[in-house]
């Protein structure tokens, strides 16, 4: 009797151990900077959305064995640059597109945006995006709620495709002239005055109408809020460049070089006027010829090759 009492007390504490991490587990809360999705999963429960914990809560009841997906609440800023060595960190990413006239432009910019706080919102987000998992920069797959890494390999999959087709419809309409007046040097010798920061003004402007039209169709929802990109500049690449500031240094030596042409032709016209003056005028040439004379000379005889000059004391 006494050994099945101690067998069926070893069994009850056995089960109920399960039991007590679920409660223990049962618990969470949130920084100020994170929002999270529960989604149920109990022995006896489905595995849909149970609640939304809003950022900085107390520990808050989850339920029993439930997972908790945690996305970042406060704003966050995905930068696009031309230089590669910059990709290399978490939300940076290289950028190319090619203008009208086939120059491949690099990118310099931020999209800025927040996560939609809205409960309705985030579970409807983390029923599209939260239950998948997607290639991180070390080819492991991670879920959109598993921390930066997480979070990058998201943006990166879902949301990038839509940025680069807006730069894409925006800047391929424009000459590349348009936009980085150097370019010009690329069609002629002759460097074309061009109001570039309107233009850029102009691209932002239609970046940032085609991403708050796109984005929510091609996610699904309005999954994001306070969504501004800013475009702040546009450059060439290397070999263009290089080209483009060889042109510049032939045309600032060709400039220099007619400088000095014309400066010669000048200091000619002058002496040739300054001579017929002095034909005209003899006295005139001595006495250009005196006032050209050092200071401190007392004694000058114009004419005589055995003239003396004495200095004053």
């Amino acid at each position: 009797m006494r050994t099945t009492l101690s067998i069926a007390l070893i069994i009850a504490a056995l089960l109920a151990v399960p039991t007590l991490i679920g409660v223990v587990g049962g618990l969470d809360s949130t920084q100020g900077g994170e929002v999270a999705v529960v989604r149920d999963g109990g022995w006896f429960d489905d595995n849909q959305v149970r609640q939304v914990i809003d950022p900085g809560s107390g520990l808050t009841w989850t339920g029993m064995w439930s997972s908790v997906h945690a996305y970042p609440a406060q704003q966050r800023f995905y930068t696009i640059t031309a230089d590669a060595k910059r990709a290399t960190r978490l939300g940076v990413d290289v950028v190319t597109v090619p203008s009208s006239d086939g120059v491949n432009l690099g990118i310099e910019g931020t999209l800025y945006f927040t996560l939609n706080l809205d409960h309705d919102a985030l579970k409807k987000f983390d029923d599209k995006y939260g239950t998948r998992t997607y290639r991180a920069q070390d080819d492991s797959s991670l879920a959109a709620w598993e921390g930066d890494d997480g979070w990058t390999a998201f943006f990166g999959q879902a949301v990038r495709p839509v940025i680069d087709n807006a730069l894409r419809s925006q800047l391929g309409d424009m000459r590349c002239a348009e936009l980085v007046p150097s370019c010009s040097l690329l069609e002629s010798s002759a460097l074309k005055p061009q109001d570039s920061n309107t233009n850029i003004t102009k691209v932002q402007n239609a970046v940032n109408a085609a991403l708050a039209r796109e984005l929510p169709q091609a996610l699904g929802g309005e999954f994001f809020t306070g969504l501004k990109f800013t475009l702040a500049k546009v450059t060439l690449p290397a070999e263009v460049q290089q080209a483009v500031d060889r042109s510049l240094a032939a045309g600032a030596a060709v400039s220099e070089a007619q400088a000095r042409v014309a400066q010669a032709k000048a200091e000619a016209a002058a002496n040739q006027a300054r001579q017929e003056g002095y034909d005209k005028c003899p006295a005139c040439a001595e006495i250009d010829k005196l006032k050209s004379l050092p200071q401190g000379i007392t004694v000058y005889a114009p004419g005589n090759p055995q003239s003396v000059v004495v200095p004053a004391k």
